[in-house]
């Protein structure tokens, strides 16, 4: 599956879309790389490798039109396209305040809707969005200069969404090596 999502996303430019630390295409392998080390599930790796596909409420470049969702979900499966979906759809003011709190209210960017994710689905946004934020603060000193107090705020409210890996990487990129608890 993954050779068919790097088809697609070399068909759609993503090697030639500028992005902090080199192109689209080099962040987005390195996310779903960064899920890979964490221990993440096959569906989650490969929507980290493709969760750009649709433009975020961050970076509106989309790859794909939303009219092609099906031609995702063959290149990498539904349960991953369906991941993909959620993290473009994401209405970030409205859904990142609340997202740890039950139920979680999530606001689609796209329709407008509020809805109320389980909590897999919550832990699935958490994980992708922070090995995002977490890739590019890494690579861009200044992007973690000028937003790394923000981002480490985010994601001690998401701790109990994030996995160990997840939240040790999190401290080791926005706070330094941490010794003890």
């Amino acid at each position: 599956m993954t050779a068919k999502a790097l088809a697609i996303l070399r068909a759609a430019g993503a090697e030639r879309i500028e992005h902090p630390g080199g192109t689209l295409l080099a962040h987005l392998q390195r996310v779903s790389g960064l899920l890979a080390s964490w221990g993440a599930r096959p569906a989650l790796v490969s929507a980290g490798l493709c969760h750009a596909f649709y433009g975020t409420d961050g970076f509106p470049v989309a790859l794909l039109g939303l009219g092609r969702r099906a031609e995702l979900a063959d290149a990498i499966g539904v349960e991953a396209e369906a991941l993909v979906y959620s993290y473009a759809s994401c209405d970030r003011e409205s859904s990142y305040r609340g997202l740890a709190d039950d139920p979680g209210t999530f606001v689609d960017r796209f329709t407008g809707a509020p809805t109320h994710p389980s909590l897999e689905a919550r832990r699935d946004f958490a994980e992708l969005t922070a090995a995002n934020e977490l890739d590019i603060a890494a690579i861009s000193p200044e992007v973690r200069i000028r937003y790394g107090a923000d981002l480490l705020d985010l994601f001690t409210r998401w701790r109990p969404l994030l996995s160990e890996p997840a939240w040790d990487h999190c401290r080791g990129v926005l706070v330094g090596p941490v010794h003890g608890n």
